[in-house]
């Protein structure tokens, strides 16, 4: 991974080339400032609030937050920003900034590189906080120095929202990590005591690379709707109208939920157990693909820098089910209570 300084460097230099591209407003949506779009830059997201507050210094935000989080991506992390930016270009993908708050000096907000258009695809997307420090921004996203830095500073975290945060962050150790089967009571994603079917066992969240943290589920009696696995802090993080959303959980975990529809917007909102999320769906927010409606699942630990990772299913209960690997993704299976549940099978959430 690129260090900070050479990041900040590269971002200089993406920034002379750089013209936001931005989404078209939504109903639903916050009014978005007017920008000329490029091809080969990132897209920005930014409400006309929020861009009066940054002034001219938002293109530079921009630019930075976005060599970071190509610095920590797959595709991006050992190519130039601008290197990189061209070639996700060339494949229909884009870097999205997405600021939503600013104050003095302060701005924060969600990035994320856009997944490939085929099966079993997830995108990488993360939070980052950015502070203007000597004429320029410097951006932290989740698992830089800066990020947890800044969440213990910054007026832009409030103050149950950093309680929080501080709790996932000293809940990290060693024992803890190494306790397979302790996720602090997570549920699957819909109601307790309501089923659903599950579609694809532990694979790897982008179906590739990485442990296999996540699950597709689908159909049962729980209306499609999905909710969150526990308490926390929650971020949709493709904005309003996107199917996927971030819940940080004050245990040491966080749960990513990907393909809903109908998505309940979240913005660092405080929820609790069992929260609307949205429905199962096919969206494609950040790219990817989906047959049939479903909810892709992922599993994330954070260590004491905040940051988030995907992490092994294997071992670990969620809803009551210990969760195993299979052969391959996506055949693994769960047990509880003396039975197997497979792909195929529908198995209820329980508390215990």
């Amino acid at each position: 991974m690129p260090s900070k300084l050479s990041v900040r460097i590269s971002a200089a230099a993406l920034a002379a080339a750089t013209v936001f591209a931005v989404t078209p407003t939504a109903s639903a949506a916050p009014h978005y400032a007017n920008a000329s779009p490029s091809p080969a830059a990132a897209e920005v997201k930014l409400p006309a609030e929020v861009a009066g507050v940054l002034g001219a210094s938002s293109r530079t935000l921009v630019d930075a937050v976005a060599a970071d989080a190509l610095g920590r991506s797959q595709d991006g992390r050992a190519l130039a920003p601008s290197v990189a930016l061209g070639k996700l270009s060339e494949q229909g993908r884009k870097v999205v900034v997405d600021v939503r708050s600013a104050a003095p000096g302060w701005a924060r907000g969600v990035a994320y590189v856009e997944a490939p258009a085929t099966e079993g695809a997830h995108p990488e997307g993360w939070l980052y906080i950015a502070r203007y420090v000597d004429g320029h921004w410097v951006s932290g996203v989740e698992g830089d120095g800066e990020f947890a830095e800044y969440i213990r500073s910054s007026p832009l975290v409030g103050t149950a929202e950093r309680r929080t945060m501080t709790a996932y962050a000293q809940h990290q150790s060693a024992t803890t990590m190494a306790t397979t089967a302790n996720t602090g009571g997570l549920l699957l994603p819909w109601m307790p005591d309501y089923y659903m079917t599950v579609t694809g066992g532990p694979h790897a969240s982008d179906g590739v690379n990485g442990y296999w943290s996540s699950l597709d589920l689908a159909g049962g009696n729980a209306s499609g709707r999905v909710r969150s696995s526990r308490d926390g802090t929650a971020t949709s993080m493709c904005g309003a109208g996107g199917g996927w959303t971030r819940v940080i959980h004050p245990n040491g975990f966080s749960t990513d939920y990907y393909h809903m529809y109908n998505a309940t917007y979240y913005n660092a909102t405080p929820v609790g157990t069992s929260a609307l999320l949205g429905n199962i769906g096919r969206d494609v927010c950040a790219g990817g693909s989906a047959t049939g409606d479903h909810v892709h699942w992922s599993l994330r630990t954070y260590d004491a820098n905040y940051n988030g990772t995907y992490t092994w299913l294997h071992g670990r209960t969620i809803g009551g089910w210990t969760w195993w690997n299979g052969s391959s993704q996506y055949t693994g299976c769960a047990t509880r209570l003396g039975v197997t549940a497979c792909p195929g099978t529908a198995i209820y959430n329980r508390t215990s």
